[in-house]
């Protein structure tokens, strides 16, 4: 019985171990941390300058020109802001503000949320403009870089040395990682009740363009699909064909960017091609077969994924639909925004600095771990805004938006023994 007892033991044990390494890491601030230093942002706003400089000019990397008066303290919070005014040469402005202090290894956090209109880059990072070479090359760590309304992207930059690319452009060493919530690259949508029927769409009402990339319809299989992000998916499984890539449908669609005809690409089998819709306005795709056919599956790709595999401007609301009796009726719908809207939403992005190690925390949840490299010099901590034009529409609907920033903490570590 000892025996049987102790194997039970054994495997009791080893089940937790494996149950405990796939529990997300947790950073906890009251246990061997010490907190020194924050700004609460407590104070009326003219004492910002006291901790903080501020962005007075141009930036010709970005589409606004930043600004003290664009950072506000009031009711507690920062508010970086954004304005559509002609400043500088450029025609929006924004806030970007840096500590006087810089600080070295740690735990840094702040609490802040994003403003709320696509096209605009809210951001909580370091970056080391000195580069002591006693102590390390000039380098950059974004903790976040949010894009509204519910991506998280992580950046690691060395700006001290630079190699020519390719295409015989300057370029550093650049390692991002996205993290977009609530949302993935593919979908494969099952019916639990197959449906008969002539028409199927896919429609968004995004307030920027959409990619669709892999469209497909298949019958009713058992439940078994080929896998959504199958590179070979319309050869996987030989006895399923995809309905929608049959030549008697007719593929029409609400438009598409720079009126390129790329409707066809949702079709092609090929993963990296895609159909881009236009930038405004209700965008739809929609299939029609000349007789009903019966649909227990739809799949469908979106987004584009750059050289490191991070997939980008992932859809945030749909409704997939089949025509039935005069009426479209819903199979599946997503707005990603009533889970997961950060700019109605405070969160904490962290960041545990090391001679190390690199460790990124979204709400306390670790992220992205990496191995530090060339981080190991004092950096100020930055705030900012900025409106750019790789992560959505720009519109007016960005006038008066801000980063709102309740809190920035810095922890150092210590022994309680």
């Amino acid at each position: 019985m000892m025996i049987y007892r102790n194997i039970f033991l054994l495997i009791c044990c080893v089940s937790y171990l494996n149950i405990k390494a796939q529990l997300p890491k947790v950073i906890d601030t009251t246990q061997n941390w010490q907190l020194t230093w924050s700004d609460e942002f407590d104070y009326p706003n003219k004492e910002l300058d006291n901790n903080w400089e501020s962005k007075n000019g141009p930036s010709p990397h970005i589409l606004s020109s930043r600004w003290r008066e664009n950072a506000v303290v009031k009711d507690n919070q920062l508010f970086l802001i954004n304005k559509k005014e002609t400043r500088a040469g450029q025609h929006w402005t924004s806030g970007s503000i840096w500590t006087h202090k810089r600080f070295k290894y740690g735990y840094f956090e702040c609490r802040y949320m994003y403003a709320a209109a696509a096209a605009t880059n809210n951001s909580f990072w370091l970056m080391s403009k000195d580069g002591n070479p006693t102590e390390g090359k000039k380098f950059e760590i974004d903790i976040n870089e949010g894009h509204f309304p519910n991506e998280v992207n992580t950046n690691i930059h060395q700006w001290s040395d630079f190699t020519i690319n390719e295409k015989g452009k300057k370029t550093h060493y650049s390692y991002h990682k996205s993290f977009p919530f609530g949302t993935k690259p593919g979908y494969s949508i099952q019916l639990e009740i197959p449906v008969s029927t002539s028409k199927i769409r896919l429609i968004s009402n995004s307030k920027s363009r959409v990619n669709i990339g892999e469209f497909r319809v298949y019958g009713v299989n058992q439940g078994k699909y080929p896998d959504v992000m199958s590179t070979s998916a319309d050869s996987d499984m030989l006895s399923l064909k995809n309905l929608a890539a049959q030549k008697d449908v007719n593929i029409t669609t609400s438009g598409s960017f720079k009126n390129k005809n790329t409707k066809l690409n949702l079709v092609d089998g090929r993963m990296n091609s895609l159909y881009t819709t236009q930038d405004t306005g209700e965008k739809w795709i929609e299939f029609e077969w000349s007789q009903n056919i019966m649909v227990g599956c739809v799949q469908f790709l979106n987004g584009w994924r750059d050289k490191k595999g991070n997939w980008h401007n992932l859809i945030t609301d749909y409704k997939l639909q089949y025509f039935k009796n005069g009426n479209w009726v819903d199979i599946s719908v997503l707005d990603v925004t009533k889970d997961y809207n950060f700019g109605q939403e405070f969160h904490t992005y962290g960041l545990l600095w090391n001679e190390k190690e690199l460790v990124f925390y979204f709400d306390g949840k670790e992220i992205r771990r990496e191995k530090n490299e060339f981080c190991y010099s004092p950096s100020p901590i930055w705030l900012s805004l900025a409106i750019i034009n790789w992560s959505g529409q720009v519109s007016d609907a960005i006038d008066g938006t801000s980063m709102k920033v309740d809190y920035v903490r810095y922890y150092q570590k210590f022994d309680n023994d």
